[in-house]
């Protein structure tokens, strides 16, 4: 797939499992959860709209506070399933998304199972997928590694928060630039 920026307006976030007991088990949680509240933030200064699963919920506790507490308008559900595609209700919601909406940003936990999973159906649906590399992770670092490579060769596109912000926000003169810029310090 053709490298392309990244358009707000065509674009949709997902916030994939950063549930309280998995998030104490992963490495460089603390990062996970700064960059993905980055993201976030722009999503609210832009209007781009966010989804948000959990993983067994029952089982991994709610989303932690910092995060969720950014979610105030984000479609969420739980899920049994590690691909959100295969989830009922994640159908559903992707019916609800702005059909001009072509784009994924992805965030989270695992990122070699749930994140994974997600982009590669997602790029089977015919999503560009982007994959902010500092807002995920998995228990062994290795295997966070080991998916973005995977990811990387197979026409995901993978990096940084900042990367995907900054081309989110396109120019420095704007309202919406002005007010990320205490996030973005």
């Amino acid at each position: 797939m053709k490298l392309q920026s990244i358009e707000a307006s065509r674009s949709c976030i997902m916030v994939i499992d950063p549930q309280v007991r998995l998030m104490k088990a992963v490495a460089m949680a603390e990062t996970v959860v700064k960059n993905t509240c980055l993201l976030l933030n722009c999503a609210r200064v832009l209007r781009v709209p966010v989804v948000a699963s959990t993983q067994y919920k029952k089982g991994l506790g709610p989303i932690v506070d910092e995060i969720s507490a950014l979610l105030e308008n984000a479609w969420t559900f739980d899920k049994m399933e590690f691909n959100c595609f295969s989830n009922q209700s994640f159908q559903k919601i992707l019916g609800e998304i702005p059909g001009c909406v072509d784009t994924l940003i992805l965030t989270g936990v695992e990122a070699h199972i749930c994140v994974f999973q997600t982009a590669v159906a997602a790029m089977n649906n015919r999503f560009r997928v982007w994959v902010a590399t500092d807002a995920i992770s998995s228990r062994v670092q290795e295997n966070q590694a080991a998916a973005i490579s995977l990811m990387n060769v197979n026409g995901i596109f993978c990096a940084s928060t900042e990367t995907i912000v900054y081309q989110l926000l396109k120019r420095a003169d704007t309202p919406e630039f002005k007010e990320m810029l205490k996030h973005l310090k």
